[in-house]
């Protein structure tokens, strides 16, 4: 029997060449060169449409991590990375087309692989199937994925940052809800006066910002929903704290009184390691978010895990549809993989597509799917797409504010990334040996 990948991007092409590995026959359905998304301007698999960067090499880094744990899995995309490096420092860049020509070629010499060149338009009501297309999902699998699931379908991405519990300074803020509703931790409030607000507004509406492509702005109705906090900042001073910096309904504890702006922090997950800025997403460019987010008091030391991002990315509300194996809820015949499920970045998707692509074989066999270690990264992502008690899911990429807390926390922050590398390293260590037999 065979078992269906639809997408042969990067996640697609890990899966496939997961269950090939496995033995298993794969159709890999991609739907160049007949038709191309917006982004896509070759016919190659595994096309890098925007940075050829890989990020960190470091294993003592959360990027560096998932990379090392990827390729003690056999990564055919680590394979392929590793062959065609280009020098960048300490990161992990590829030559662009060398890299996309090696996993094209790797795919199509995969004897266990047929590719069929046709564009998927509804999802496959038999047998076991990944689905793997992008976050550029054509119009007619987009419109089938949302009619099968209603409304947890989005088609733009406008998020928030996100900071580390750690790296906030407390000393400058207080917890407590609007009118005292809610629980007394719900909120981190970050309070600012007359003065520390206009430096930030001045900042803020003379920031640069990112550029937007075409196909980022084809919907309008969707992109005027999406207001970059920095557009309504432009519309007056006075516009954010009548927004998402109102300070009604807050009193500093501190001062007695309520605040001139206050920017608030919501939890980010049920650990509590990692906070959203409500109502903060963004389209600037993130060494900009860095530098003038950081003008608020409470964030002037902030670690960002993700910054404000705002551009067309078809991905599902993955906790209301997904398990941690990257299977559908409703139906563990079929998974989704890449950054459709809500998993940010080159290798992000590709590491969804390792343990996709496992799963599925797994399911075929009979046999429990593949669920890894929390305190590894490839573990941490997945439970993190299927967290049910994250709010207002957005994309999450490797970072190790979502590895469980260190029993033993070294004070030092490389010292720190370090020993989370290491934990995670040797928890996948074991999970495998005792779950797939390797490394013995």
């Amino acid at each position: 029997m065979k078992i269906n990948v639809i997408g042969a991007g990067l996640a697609g092409c890990e899966a496939a060449m997961q269950i090939a590995s496995a033995g298993i026959p794969v159709r890999l359905y991609e739907m160049k060169p007949n038709k191309k998304s917006p982004a896509h301007k070759t016919n190659y698999f595994g096309e890098l449409v925007c940075s050829n960067s890989l990020k960190a090499m470091r294993v003592e880094s959360a990027a560096g991590l998932l990379k090392e744990e990827m390729r003690r899995l056999n990564s055919f995309l680590m394979q392929c990375a590793d062959k065609c490096q280009v020098p960048a420092g300490g990161a992990l860049a590829v030559d662009r087309e060398k890299f996309a020509q090696l996993v094209t070629e790797g795919i199509q010499s995969q004897p266990l692989i047929e590719v069929v060149s046709e564009e998927i338009t509804a999802i496959p009501e038999s047998g076991i199937t990944v689905i793997a297309t992008g976050p550029l999902t054509s119009d007619a699998l987009a419109k089938a994925i949302e009619e099968r699931f209603g409304d947890s379908l989005s088609f733009f991405d406008a998020a928030a940052p996100i900071v580390t519990a750690e790296s906030i300074d407390m000393e400058y803020t207080f917890t407590a809800s609007r009118y005292e509703r809610g629980g007394e931790d719900d909120y981190i409030n970050c309070p600012m006066n007359k003065e520390e607000y206009e430096r930030f507004y001045n900042a803020l509406v003379s920031a640069e910002r990112a550029p937007l492509h075409d196909f980022d702005v084809s919907n309008p109705k969707v992109y005027e929903g999406c207001m970059p906090v920095e557009v309504m900042a432009q519309r007056g001073e006075g516009t954010l704290r009548f927004g998402p910096m109102k300070p009604v309904g807050l009193i500093d504890p501190k001062t007695g009184h309520r605040p001139w702006a206050v920017l608030q922090l919501r939890k980010e997950n049920a650990a509590g390691t990692m906070y959203n800025l409500v109502g903060f997403q963004t389209n600037l460019k993130f060494p900009e978010q860095k530098r003038v987010f950081s003008l608020i008091p409470a964030l002037h030391n902030a670690d960002f895990v993700r910054y404000g991002v705002m551009h067309r990315n078809t991905f599902l509300c993955s906790p209301k549809i997904l398990n941690a194996d990257f299977s559908v809820k409703e139906n563990k015949n079929l998974f989704f993989a890449g950054q459709i499920t809500g998993v940010e970045g080159y290798m992000e998707s590709a590491a969804s597509g390792i343990l996709a692509g496992m799963n599925a074989v797994r399911v075929l066999r009979g046999q429990p799917t593949l669920v890894f270690p929390a305190d590894t990264m490839m573990g941490a992502l997945s439970r993190y797409i299927a967290d049910p008690t994250v709010k207002k899911f957005q994309p999450m990429g490797a970072n190790l504010g979502i590895l469980p807390e260190l029993e033993k926390r070294p004070r030092d922050k490389r010292e720190r990334a370090a020993a989370y590398a290491y934990r995670a390293l040797a928890s996948q260590e074991i999970y495998i040996k005792e779950q797939l037999g390797m490394g013995e």
